[in-house]
């Protein structure tokens, strides 16, 4: 089973490259949004 911490790096990694592919600003905005999310359960996890 993957750990939280793989999972969320992994899903971070996908939701960068899918925010760069993005074709509506909106659509790019909600991927961000997605990244920050993915960062802040990476860093309490760190902490």
């Amino acid at each position: 089973m993957e750990s939280d911490r793989r999972y969320y790096a992994r899903r971070l990694i996908i939701e960068r490259a899918a925010a760069q592919r993005a074709l509506t600003v909106e659509a790019r905005e909600r991927r961000l949004q997605l990244v920050e999310t993915y960062e802040r359960k990476l860093e309490a996890l760190r902490a």
